[in-house]
């Protein structure tokens, strides 16, 4: 394992070591114990910025004190190793990251370096065990997309998109070889990948898909012919996960690999969004595109496998959205502490407070979900219904919540430079897509009725 510490180079500055023999647990406590004792603390209080600390409970002779940047102690129910993962990337985060966010939602850029700094940081792909990945915890994944989304959820999507629907999907249905051919390469960040299931027609309704699988078996390929829209990473992707009905109806997965596709493939970028400006967004246009029969994902079939990806990913988004949540709770508590009007501070209003009491409960019990949420997980008990519910409530709260942190800085509350409206630019889109706040809903009121009502 790597012992560099220097975070003035994102290359150096590496949680886990990228190989296909993986990491112990061991090895991976002792490289975070001497990480985070070396961490340089991060302050810039009325930007929003979080110091790297560990936030446990302090406690008086009295007992326990309450910590309002922890109000359930959530932090003695996370595991040592847990703790450190988050620190550290949290530093990355707020070294690397927040300098270049605010240029890249102004110019509608994201700098494709970033994802080979996840790569060397070795967080993409870290539930998955072995391929050259960490293999932690569902908690830790979601501990780490709550860390990227307190600087942009244009970030966190491309991480999510890279780690649970790229890498996901083959980990989950590919083949050996296709796991050996690709998930090194992507952990790494060497490759980016996207996920291509949403269409111009086809929405929340994904199982009535135009996109053609036709099998040719003389040149034993697969010939696709359709389009996805709204795709993260696509324009910037090497690989695509192309989910396509065959000659039976039924929904299978492909392997699109840019450099093996040839002619009749185009990932246009969609232009003019005012949300998630910061990654890239696009199309996946495909005209008689052929691929090796070898790259159709061959362990799943159905909606099963698309779906399957999503509930990983929406699991994270649960999480990443309380971080964009959590940024404006901090940025308007610092902003109205700081500000005054009427000879007095903005915080000293009841109404201020009322607001920011709302604000830390709604968070608050999101993150305990969230938590419990997790452990079920990396227990396999948990259930599409319980990421539903999270993904829903947290989205929705979190967008509820930037609106509010908005209003609370007034005129301000627009300026870039206090990352609250780009928050909630941000949030709008989280709060539709991988499952409208109404599709979740749905899905939850079938659980509860037995009835389905979705058309």
């Amino acid at each position: 394992l790597r012992q560099t510490v220097n975070v003035s180079s994102p290359a150096s500055f590496t949680l886990f070591t990228v190989s296909n023999r993986g990491c112990t647990a061991m090895a991976l406590r002792a490289l975070f114990a001497s990480r985070i004792a070396q961490l340089k603390p991060i302050t810039n209080h009325g930007r929003g910025v979080w110091a790297v600390r560990s936030c446990r409970a302090a406690s008086t002779d009295k007992g326990p004190t309450f910590d309002w940047e922890d109000p359930l102690n959530l932090e003695s129910q996370l595991k040592e190793d847990e703790i450190a993962i988050r620190d550290s990337f949290r530093a990355y985060c707020e070294d690397k990251l927040l300098s270049r966010v605010i240029e890249a939602n102004r110019h509608e850029v994201f700098h494709k370096e970033i994802m080979q700094e996840l790569g060397s940081f070795g967080v993409l792909g870290c539930t998955i065990k072995g391929y050259g990945c960490a293999g932690v915890s569902n908690v830790a994944y979601g501990l780490l997309t709550r860390e990227v989304e307190r600087i942009d959820s244009g970030y966190r999507s491309a991480f999510s998109v890279q780690s649970s629907l790229c890498m996901g999907a083959i980990y989950d249905y590919g083949s050996d070889a296709q796991k050996e051919k690709y998930l090194p390469r992507l952990a790494r960040g060497e490759l980016i990948g996207c996920f291509g299931l949403t269409e111009p027609n086809h929405g929340s309704d994904p199982s009535s898909m135009e996109t053609r699988a036709v099998h040719d078996p003389k040149t034993k390929t697969y010939v696709l012919s359709g389009s996805k829209t709204w795709i993260t990473n696509s324009p910037i992707a090497d690989i695509c996960i192309v989910w396509g009905k065959t000659e039976d109806g039924k929904v299978r997965g492909f392997i699109v690999d840019r450099a093996e596709s040839g002619e009749g493939l185009a990932t246009p970028r969609i232009e003019g969004k005012f949300s998630l400006r910061a990654s890239a967004t696009g199309m996946i246009l495909m005209d008689e595109v052929r691929i090796p029969e070898d790259n159709l994902l061959p362990n799943v079939s159905g909606m099963r496998g698309p779906f399957g990806c999503l509930n990983n990913a929406r699991y994270g988004i649960a999480w990443g959205a309380l971080g964009a949540a959590e940024s404006c709770l901090k940025v308007a508590r610092g902003y109205t502490l700081d500000r005054k009007q009427f000879k007095k501070p903005l915080a000293a209003n009841q109404l201020m407070q009322k607001k920011m009491a709302d604000m830390l409960t709604e968070i608050s019990l999101g993150l305990a979900a969230c938590l419990h949420v997790g452990r079920l997980k990396d227990q396999k008990l948990h259930t599409p219904e319980m990421i539903s519910m999270l993904k829903r409530n947290n989205a929705g709260k979190a967008l509820d919540i930037a609106r509010v942190a908005r209003d609370m800085l007034g005129g301000n509350g627009i300026a870039d430079e206090y990352h609250i409206i780009r928050h909630v630019m941000n949030l709008e889109a989280v709060n539709t897509y991988e499952g409208t706040h109404d599709i979740h809903a749905l899905i939850l009121g079938r659980a509860i009725t037995g009835l389905q009502a979705f058309a």
